[in-house]
């Protein structure tokens, strides 16, 4: 099958990236002749295979009026995607198109065009931007899901989008153009949706269409576990932000008798630094920058993993990977994090932003070596069963099968 994967990001930005590198790859090694989709940007892996790129537009700092102009046309009807893409459609002719997170760089505009060709349009859906005009339901320190039943103009009125009433202004218009003016979403014919939070959460919304469950992927061959810790200690890896939790993490951990690993970097780096210095932090580090092999070396050595999320996570890829090198997972109890995290059989859940409820679990495993040990043998065993190569791509194809017949 030839397949056109579009996605804004050609090199590894985040988790999206991440997915899309990783579907590519396995698509390729099962023999399927792909073709990309992107935008110009001087840190773009350059593919063995077609690509299509769309020029280079900024949101961030201040542009000038030419440039901000620019930006907001192509955030809601990039003229300049829909022309590049018919004509790499002429000279491709792709079977299908899996999309993944094109939104503001490419725009949805490129959707006609595909159903105009009678591609049929598979769209993997990493966050909540099909309710939520700032794609995260948080605002303000807060979960917000006022926008529920497209009233967009909540966004606008609480000055969701980084505190600029103008970029408010112009993300609750986007949703507006896009899901109520033109409907141009309809042309995606099944939607993939990471965990079932996901599926129900935008639905519950008001985003109504085909959505089908699909759990990220790793090879659990890439990836050597190691079910005793080589010291009593916890690590996150992450972005240092107010929405994973950091704080509450680090009041919980304060004067326990274990070392904490703190792997990331973000807003929050210097507080961190500073929390890390203080009186009852004997033992814990802050590294922000680790090459991959460093950060399994790291995972490997510690006896758990702590994701204390106070947002809505999707199907968190740290999680994962924790589960793969033999460890288990403390995770706040939301969003698809509980999927994942088995109250007691892969991991420990606790109530978002509790820290009391945090520090009992970090005490539970760090007083028990021997229960963290056989949870981080159950998590591995879940992503060798479930979450492998092979079962994701007989279900992609699944998926893949179900796009056609709806296309045609």
């Amino acid at each position: 099958m030839k397949i056109l994967l579009v996605n804004k990001f050609l090199f590894p930005k985040g988790g999206s990236e991440t997915v899309l590198f990783d579907t590519a790859a396995l698509l390729a090694a099962r023999g399927h002749t792909l073709s990309f989709m992107a935008m110009e940007h001087p840190r773009n892996v350059v593919p063995a295979w077609p690509t299509a790129l769309v020029s280079e537009v900024r949101f961030e700092g201040e542009p000038s009026p030419a440039a901000a102009l620019k930006a907001a046309g192509r955030v809601l009807f990039s003229l300049e995607a829909r022309r590049l893409l018919e004509n790499f459609i002429r000279d491709e002719k792709p079977d299908l198109a899996h999309l993944h997170n094109i939104h503001h760089q490419i725009s949805p505009s490129i959707l006609p065009v595909l159903k105009d060709h009678g591609i049929p349009v598979v769209m993997t859906l990493h966050d909540l931007k099909m309710a939520c005009p700032v794609y995260t339901c948080y605002s303000h320190g807060r979960i917000c899901e006022s926008c529920r039943g497209r009233r967009y103009y909540f966004c606008l009125a609480k000055n969701c989008n980084q505190n600029s009433y103008v970029k408010s202004a112009l993300s609750a218009f986007e949703m507006f153009v896009h899901h109520v003016l033109l409907r141009i979403y309809r042309h995606v014919d099944v939607f993939i949706v990471p965990s079932g939070f996901l599926k129900l959460k935008l639905k519950d919304m008001g985003f109504h269409a085909p959505m089908v469950r699909l759990p990220h992927f790793l090879d659990p061959a890439d990836f050597t576990p190691s079910f005793e810790a080589g010291e009593p200690s916890f690590i996150y890896f992450g972005r240092l932000a107010r929405v994973k939790g950091i704080q509450t993490l680090l009041r919980a951990a304060r004067g326990l008798p274990l070392k904490g690993k703190i792997i990331g970097d973000g807003e929050l780096k210097e507080d961190v630094r500073r929390a890390v210095q203080a009186p009852g932090y004997s033992g814990f580090i802050l590294k922000p920058h680790l090459s991959r092999g460093e950060l399994i070396e790291e995972v490997k050595k510690s006896a758990f993993a702590v994701l204390p999320s106070e947002w809505y996570e999707n199907c968190p890829r740290s999680v994962i990977e924790a589960f793969a090198l033999g460890k288990p997972v403390i995770g706040a109890r939301i969003g698809g994090i509980p999927e994942l995290v088995r109250d007691g059989e892969t991991g420990l859940l606790f109530e978002p932003g509790n820290v009391r409820d945090l520090r009992e679990k970090l005490m539970i495993l760090a007083e028990n070596p021997g229960l963290a040990a056989d949870m981080g043998k159950k998590a591995r065993r879940l992503v060798e069963a479930q979450l492998n190569p092979d079962v994701y791509y007989s279900k992609l194809m699944e998926i893949y099968g179900k796009a056609r017949k709806r296309c045609s």
